[in-house]
C-alpha cells in the first residue's frame, strides 16, 4: 500500500489482490479524521468518541461506579469510562480476544452463553450503575436478516441490562436504522424513566448504526 495524492487526500494504490471494496475501505480508513485523531490520542478505535459525544450530550457516565461493557473489542468504550470514571470497577465480555486495560476486568467468551451473566456479576461484585452495548452481528449480506440479528443481541442485551441493573442506572446499546422496535422500545420505556435515541457525530454518515440510550433504571 501506498499513500499519496492531493489536497492532503491519502490515496490507496490498488493491489491485484485486493477487491474494490477492500479500496474503498482502506482509502476511507487512512482519511478518515476519527481514525487519525484515535491514533493520536492512544484510543483503540474511532468508536470511542461515540461513547464520549453520547456523554457528552446525555451525561451517562457521571457517577458511574461499576460498568458492564458488552462487546468490549477493541477497548475504545472501556478506554473512555476508564477515563472519566477512574474509580469505576469496569468489566468487559466479548467472544474476540482485546488487549488488556489497566482497571478493567475482561472476559474472553460469548455472551450469549448460559453462564456469562453469571461470570460478568460475579467479576463485577455489585450492580452495575451502567451497561452499556456496542455489539452488532456479523454481517451475512441480506438487509433483514442483518437487521434481526443485530437487534436480537440488542434485545438480549437490554434484558441483562434490566435483571441486573442498579436503581438510577443506564442502559446504552448500538441499534440500526429505525431504532428499537415496538416491543423492545415499549419494554425500555415501562423499565427506565427516559428512552431516547441518537447518533453521535463520530458515527459515519452512511452507516445505519444508532444508539438508543435508556436512563433512570426504575428498579
Amino acid at each position: 500500500m501506498t499513500r499519496g495524492g492531493t489536497g492532503g487526500r491519502e490515496r490507496v494504490k490498488t493491489a491485484r489482490r485486493r477487491s474494490t471494496s477492500s479500496n474503498r475501505w482502506l482509502s476511507r480508513q487512512i482519511n478518515d479524521p476519527y481514525v487519525k485523531k484515535a491514533k493520536a490520542e492512544g484510543y483503540r478505535s474511532r468508536a470511542a468518541y461515540k461513547l464520549a459525544e453520547l456523554d457528552e450530550r446525555f451525561d451517562l457516565l457521571k457517577g458511574v461506579k461499576r460498568a458492564v461493557d458488552l462487546g468490549i473489542a477493541p477497548g475504545g468504550w472501556s478506554q473512555i469510562v476508564r477515563e472519566r470514571c477512574p474509580g469505576a470497577s469496569i468489566v468487559g465480555i466479548d467472544l474476540l480476544p482485546c488487549d488488556p486495560i489497566e482497571g478493567v476486568t475482561m472476559l474472553q467468551m460469548d455472551f450469549l452463553a448460559d453462564e456469562a451473566p453469571g461470570s460478568i456479576m460475579a467479576a463485577l461484585d455489585g450492580p452495575p450503575d451502567l451497561v452499556v452495548s456496542d455489539m452488532a452481528a456479523n454481517t451475512v449480506g441480506h438487509k433483514q436478516t442483518d437487521h434481526l440479528r443485530t437487534m436480537g443481541l440488542v434485545e438480549v442485551a437490554a434484558d441483562f441490562a434490566i435483571r441486573t441493573l442498579a436503581p438510577g442506572g443506564t442502559f446504552v446499546a448500538k441499534v440500526l436504522a429505525g431504532g428499537t422496535d415496538a416491543a423492545l422500545l415499549g419494554l425500555l420505556k415501562s423499565h427506565f424513566a427516559t428512552v431516547k435515541h441518537a447518533k453521535p457525530p463520530a458515527s459515519r454518515k452512511d452507516s445505519s448504526e444508532w444508539y438508543v440510550i435508556a436512563k433512570g433504571f426504575k428498579g
